[in-house]
């Protein structure tokens, strides 16, 4: 779901200001019904659904207005209506949406730390012929989800995606989970492991010395992973949980 959209269902509705107050405020009623106006249609295009704006005024920071969404929360966004913050993120606005520009810094680091890990180091599934493009996956064997997303692995490769798996286990380095994984990343033939233990085949533990897992485990905290799978395109940005093979290949440009 659209972060701003599970926002938008949760919060409380707050009171409307009237037209008097945001002349007061912002000099004119022109003013104020331009930035309402400017801040509906690029909340309503980031959304994904129609999101109406109740009230508007100005802020205790200087050229910041506080903007009160309909059946939503309050948010802040420059008095130009070029940019506005939701959950600590600063978005650009135009026309027919928004642009998580922290989100675009966030995935620069993203590309920087995934391109400093060896794919050697990684359990990877790849397409016949040379590569459309990859996905990186911090995964656990005993994760639902992780389990779901790998059963379609042949239909990403099919599409020419190649599936490159991090080692996150979500009980921590100490777990059972961890065994696992390392049983996976230590075996000779690790794809063929990996399948087994995601499929629930109870397989002896292999806990080589120079497994990767410790490392992998602390990449994904560094990068802001906090459940599994985690999904990382070629480009940085991630995708939390699950998703079907044909929408990867939408979000990479491959559908």
């Amino acid at each position: 779901m659209n972060p701003l959209s599970h926002i938008l269902r949760r919060a409380l509705r707050y009171g409307a200001l009237g037209f008097a107050l945001c002349a007061m405020l912002f000099g004119s009623l022109a003013m104020a019904d331009d930035l309402k106006e400017k801040m509906a249609a690029a909340l309503t295009g980031f959304a994904g659904q129609p999101i109406g704006i109740e009230a508007v005024r100005s802020s205790p920071a200087p050229g910041i207005a506080e903007v009160q969404i309909e059946n939503g929360p309050m948010i802040y966004a420059t008095e130009d209506g070029n940019y506005f913050f939701l959950n600590g993120d600063l978005h650009q606005t135009s026309a027919t949406g928004a642009i998580n520009l922290t989100e675009e810094r966030r995935a620069v680091t993203r590309k920087e730390q995934l391109a400093a890990v060896a794919v050697e180091d990684m359990v990877v599934f790849s397409p016949d012929g040379e590569p459309r493009d990859y996905i990186a996956v911090f995964t656990d064997v005993t994760c639902f989800y992780c389990q779901k997303l790998h059963r379609e692995v042949d239909q990403l490769n099919a599409k020419g995606i190649e599936v490159r798996y991090l080692a996150f286990p979500r009980g921590g380095v100490d777990s059972e989970g961890a065994q696992k994984l390392a049983t996976a990343w230590c075996a000779e033939d690790q794809q063929a492991t990996l399948t087994e233990l995601k499929a629930g085949v109870e397989l002896p533990v292999n806990d080589c010395a120079d497994n990767p897992i410790a490392a992998q485990y602390q990449l994904g905290q560094d990068m802001g992973v906090s459940g599994t799978p985690a999904i990382v395109t070629s480009s940085g940005l991630m995708v939390p949980g699950y998703r079907p093979a044909d929408d990867l290949a939408a979000l990479l440009g491959l559908d």
